[in-house]
């Protein structure tokens, strides 16, 4: 191909695609431990596209009765929350305040941390196809006050959304992203300087709080080509007094009892428990997984709570969109675990004696056959207090 053409083509790519890493960036990571063959390495073997037959998915997609079930039938019950709401101090020094999919405010000793912050109508590069909402942010992002730090998982559309991301570029907020992921960030106008862009095992410090990049089992890309060459990650947030770790999208992995040892117990864990398949087991956790996840990181079953996330927001599985909320329920009934299933934009701390727990999504829902699941005489409700 000519590099005229080349660079024609290049042009007409949508903004949303990001930018591929070059120069001193390229280099860091081609230095990367975690880089091979070309392209970042899971910590386990990784099947990265979708196991079976793309026909039988299809049928399964797209059956009438299923795809029914897939977004709610009535209206979300978002949390109207507001800017005065999120600025009264915590009582506990942490405060989380889920806004749905795997945006979180985190309110951390002072420090004030946003995880995958996507406040687009669709986590998709064009405005006009794609995933879109099934409920609104709860509250505008100009609303939200400042920001410390901007935390990003991975490069995919449903965790960095470029318009959100271009509204934040006129604050003062820095941005921490795992290796590669800056690339995409300096191309829609943040600053050098606002960039902290870090390999799985390092460490950045800002506002009095330390950010580890930490090793997740996942993938990336945006763009036509998928070139590997950003990396995903978890990511650990300690403060003089609390820590809190968010999963970013991950596959089960033995890794969960490392990170744990490490930098755990956790005061709450954000843990991805939606959009899993059996099409895709290795790249996104089904709730009994995430429930197991969540105790490998505490190292046994008395521990901060779980937060459920990268659900209810989006339509991007074949499985019902109450299901994630439902199986997580109970998983935390049969382990005897706390788990916190907030309404979208409801704040709530960690350590009080009650956390929110009801099955908000079930008068937003067709019913399932069978109607709602109940729990078995004998088995332990949802635990609120530890």
């Amino acid at each position: 191909m000519s590099r005229s053409l080349s660079s024609g083509l290049r042009s007409l790519q949508p903004a949303a695609f990001g930018a591929e890493p070059t120069g001193a960036r390229l280099e860091r990571i081609r230095k990367s431990p975690n880089f091979a063959d070309g392209s970042f390495q899971n910590p386990e073997g990784t099947r990265v596209r979708p196991d079976g037959s793309m026909i039988e998915f299809a049928k399964v997609y797209f059956r009438k009765e299923e795809r029914a079930l897939r977004a709610p039938t009535g209206t979300v019950p978002v949390h109207a929350t507001t800017l005065a709401d999120l600025s009264k101090p915590s009582a506990s020094g942490l405060r989380i305040t889920w806004m749905g999919h795997s945006s979180v405010l985190a309110e951390i000793d002072g420090a004030r941390v946003l995880f995958d912050p996507v406040w687009g109508d669709r986590c998709s590069p064009f405005a006009f196809a794609g995933p879109k909402r099934l409920h609104p942010a709860p509250l505008p992002l100009a609303a939200l006050g400042p920001v410390d730090v901007v935390v990003i998982s991975h490069d995919h559309y449903d965790h960095l959304d470029m318009p959100t991301i271009k509204a934040l570029v006129d604050t003062d907020t820095v941005f921490a992203v795992p290796l590669g992921v800056g690339a995409h960030l300096e191309h829609w106008g943040v600053p050098a300087d606002r960039l902290r862009e870090l390999d799985w095992h390092e460490e950045t410090k800002v506002a009095g709080v330390t950010l580890t990049a930490t090793p997740a089992r996942h993938f990336c890309g945006r763009g036509v080509r998928n070139a590997q060459h950003t990396l995903w990650a978890s990511w650990v947030v300690a403060g003089p007094d609390h820590r809190v770790y968010h999963s970013g999208d991950t596959g089960y992995f033995q890794g969960f009892e490392e990170i744990g040892a490490e930098h755990g117990p956790f005061d709450v864990t954000m843990i991805q428990i939606g959009a899993y398949s059996e099409y895709w087991p290795d790249i996104h956790m089904t709730p009994e997984e995430g429930m197991r996840a969540h105790l490998d990181l505490q190292g046994g079953p008395v521990s901060g709570p779980m937060l459920p996330i990268h659900w209810a927001t989006f339509n991007l599985a074949p499985h019902p969109w109450t299901e994630p909320g439902e199986l997580s329920a109970d998983a935390a009934r049969r382990a005897a675990a706390r788990i916190a299933l907030p309404r979208p934009g409801e704040p709530f701390e960690p350590s009080a004696e009650s956390l929110p727990t009801d099955q908000w999504w079930r008068p937003a829902a067709a019913v399932p056959a069978g109607g709602w699941p109940v729990a078995s005489a004998g088995e332990p409700e949802v635990v609120v207090a530890g």
